[in-house]
């Protein structure tokens, strides 16, 4: 794997996203990584927990921009579905998966973690869906995990105003389950994996299983309506003034509404 280390310490697998020199940023070969490792892990009865973390200062700083700035609509549509496919594979994967944020968790890293079933943050994480200010709508599923998870006024208020918020306002407002030093949280995660792991595993999977039941029967269909409007945006002239600005490390101008 390029992108993707996988280590195991007995029955925990911890898999780091391995991107550092762009932040982890989600470019398609990482998404196809994250999307057939997770497949391959369901399938294997040794591993009973997954961490999931990033290397260097971030988790997962968002989608590549440099890859989707010139997207097409259609284009932006099938890396939507890509991405949906990855989270999914993460999401509906039979064993508990844990993120370990380390780090930044914008936009795509930020939707990321949320399709992970228990969320750990170290004090120097950051969480934000910073895609409005780029000109588009979060499309690796935000604008239906996150209202799920701390409630329609705060997603809004997050997704509308692209602000990103600290590990301890993750905490209060139900994001994160835990805070942590940045050199404990590692281990932190993997002891919660470890406990985890002594449980029974068919009694583990099932009620993984149970809890997601009624939130899966809509999400697909909700996170396929989120991609087709995620793809509507890379039809204006906002979301390619605002992606150059990002890629060229300059001020976009002001935003037209076309």
């Amino acid at each position: 794997m390029e992108y993707l280390l996988l280590e195991t310490r007995g029955p925990v697998a911890v898999v780091t996203i391995n991107r550092p020199q762009a932040l982890n940023a989600l470019c398609s070969a990482l998404l196809e990584e994250l999307r057939e490792t997770f497949g391959a892990m369901a399938r294997d009865e040794a591993v009973r927990a997954v961490v999931l973390t990033g290397a260097g200062k971030a988790f997962v700083a968002g989608a590549d921009i440099a890859e989707m700035r010139g997207f097409t609509p259609e284009e932006a549509n099938a890396y939507a579905a890509r991405g949906a496919q990855a989270f999914a594979a993460v999401e509906t994967l039979p064993q508990p998966v844990i993120a370990a944020v380390n780090g930044y968790a914008l936009g795509g890293g930020c939707e990321l973690a949320l399709a992970c079933d228990i969320r750990l943050a170290s004090e120097k994480a950051r969480f934000g869906q910073p895609e409005v200010g780029l000109g588009i709508t979060p499309g690796f599923g935000g604008t239906q995990r996150l209202p799920r998870a701390i409630g329609a006024g705060r997603a809004l208020e997050m997704i509308l105003s692209a602000r990103p918020i600290d590990a301890h306002q993750a905490l209060a407002v139900g994001l994160v389950n835990a805070v942590y030093a940045p050199e404990a949280l590692l281990e932190e995660a993997v002891r919660l994996a470890e406990t985890i792991a002594r449980n029974a595993p068919v009694a583990v999977r099932a009620a993984k299983r149970a809890v997601h039941l009624h939130a899966r029967r809509a999400l697909d269909e909700d996170i396929a309506g989120e991609g087709r409007l995620f793809a509507q945006c890379f039809a204006t002239e906002d979301q390619k003034e605002a992606m150059a600005a990002f890629v060229e490390k300059r001020t976009p101008a002001p935003f037209q509404g076309r």
